[in-house]
């Protein structure tokens, strides 16, 4: 790992032009993916939480797509997406939308409804009340569905790297090395998406126990 990657200056953070060509668009791409993911679960998400009628309509129809795995949907991928960044990155967000769309959902269908009347009571604006009362009762959930995203991200990542019209990439690299029974850069790749997968998890921890940290006091207070 260390001279496949890690042998540049420190000026460079010691990563060589082999890393930034490869890790770093890899990484890009999934956070680009991973934020789409986000916010188009967090908003759809919402919406469907507060309205019963349309989560009976919708429901089915979600767990029908979640279900379809990605390599099936390659050909429409290919279609519908110009080949290379897109289509990896819209891989990457058909499957990691559905754990925060659903969590998301779940979580604004069980706001305490005392909370709402008394909302309602004082006269707050649907904005406000989405803002000050639904927005963080969901997040408990919200947060449970990220962490399932982040997870899914990392394996499609590699995944959308196999596709047509990849040039680079931690996948593309991976498949290369296979493809030339170059075994210690197929283990490198693997420790280094287990690092990554670490590394990543962590950091959402952290944000996610800084952000819930009400949460968690108010949940030992109750114990």
């Amino acid at each position: 790992m260390h001279t496949l990657w890690f042998d540049g200056s420190a000026a460079r953070l010691f990563l060589n032009e082999t890393a930034t060509g490869n890790i770093l668009p890899s990484l890009g791409r999934m956070a680009l993916g991973l934020f789409l993911a986000a916010a188009a679960g967090l908003v759809f998400g919402l919406a469907l939480g507060r309205s019963e009628r349309a989560y009976a309509y919708l429901d089915p129809a979600f767990q029908f797509f979640r279900a379809i795995p990605p390599p099936a949907l390659v050909p429409v991928f290919i279609v519908l997406f110009e080949v290379g960044t897109p289509m990896q990155v819209a891989s990457i967000v058909f499957s990691a939308v559905w754990p925060i769309l659903m969590n998301t959902a779940e979580g604004a269908r069980t706001v305490d409804a005392l909370q709402l009347e008394t909302a309602r009571v004082f006269r707050l604006s649907a904005p406000t009340r989405l803002r000050l009362v639904i927005l963080p009762a969901a997040l408990p959930k919200i947060f449970a569905g990220v962490r399932l995203s982040l997870s899914l991200s990392l394996i499609l990542m590699v995944f959308s790297e196999l596709l047509p019209g990849t040039a680079n990439g931690v996948g593309f690299q991976l498949t290369d090395a296979q493809s030339r029974s170059d075994l210690p850069t197929v283990w490198a790749v693997i420790v280094l998406l287990g690092i990554l997968g670490y590394l990543l998890n962590a950091a959402l921890t952290a944000v996610e126990r800084r952000a819930l940290g009400w949460h968690l006091a108010s949940r030992r207070v109750a114990t």
